[in-house]
């Protein structure tokens, strides 16, 4: 194993800990600022080789900067993404553990489950046809890094803040959803409203990138698993001893609770 190679497995076994332990860690790009993007991911895929030594499965991916407000906001001019595993599927109306989290956040987005696989480049018809099932979904985020401050590397080694999801009903993949209405409800109010529309005009589109993005990395979407294609509004911080609801105009609703952090959870 070379240098780079040991700082890669260094810096995995950090992240995972963080995320184990619920701890926030220094931005990795300030200590090691010579990391790239094609280094961040080397990170990425080392901390999910951990978590799958320890039995968790891949079920798929998710898709971060599908907003271009936010790729301007970042300085960047692609997509990230990062991989979701078995224990990361929370259950649906279920109970949230705040304790497992540093500073977790919420977004609403659209999720899509594939009946064929994807990989490399793929025409808009090629990924319409090969999803069998698209759902409403809320994604946790919840960077490891302190206050929530990070790089475009420090987040893509950070699996790109992916923590946890729930699914919705899963509806045809005939349903229109260029432009869905989502509505994210904090304990029946409102915080934010917004359209599927959002994640780069068509979400059909965040799987056209997935697809090409994970074939970058020698990876191939698999028949059975979920990608979420991104927020559809900003996220918002996760409250404790709440209840959180996705509401959409034509794939029905989301939903879950939080903890009291001192009292614990389920998941």
């Amino acid at each position: 194993m070379n240098n780079k190679q040991h700082q890669t497995q260094q810096l995995a076994e950090r992240l995972d800990k963080a995320a184990i332990t619920a701890t926030a860690t220094p931005q990795l790009s300030q200590d090691y600022p010579e990391i790239n993007l094609s280094q961040a991911y080397q990170i990425q895929q080392a901390s999910i080789a951990r978590r799958l030594s320890r039995k968790e499965k891949l079920v798929g991916v998710k898709m971060g900067f599908t907003s271009r407000a936010k790729m301007v906001q970042m300085g960047v001019e692609d997509l990230i993404w990062g991989q979701l595993t078995d224990s990361m599927q929370l259950v649906e109306g279920g109970m949230l553990n705040m304790q497992h989290y540093v500073h977790p956040r919420i977004e609403p987005e659209i999720a899509f489950r594939l009946k064929t696989s994807l990989k490399g480049k793929v025409s808009l018809t090629e990924a319409m046809a090969a999803v069998d099932g698209i759902a409403p979904a809320l994604e946790i985020i919840d960077s490891r890094y302190a206050n929530f401050k990070f790089s475009l590397t420090d987040v893509v080694a950070d699996n790109s803040s992916s923590s946890a999801f729930v699914l919705g009903p899963w509806c045809s993949p005939g349903e229109n959803i260029a432009n869905q209405a989502m509505i994210l409800n904090i304990n029946g109010r409102a915080k934010e409203v917004g359209s599927s529309s959002a994640i780069l005009g068509n979400p059909y589109r965040s799987l056209v990138e997935a697809a090409r993005l994970a074939g970058e990395s020698g990876l191939c979407l698999e028949a059975g698993w979920t990608v979420l294609a991104g927020a559809a509004t900003a996220a918002q911080a996760l409250p404790a001893n709440s209840h959180i609801q996705l509401k959409t105009s034509g794939l029905g609703d989301v939903h879950l609770y939080t903890s009291d952090p001192k009292q614990g959870g389920s998941a």
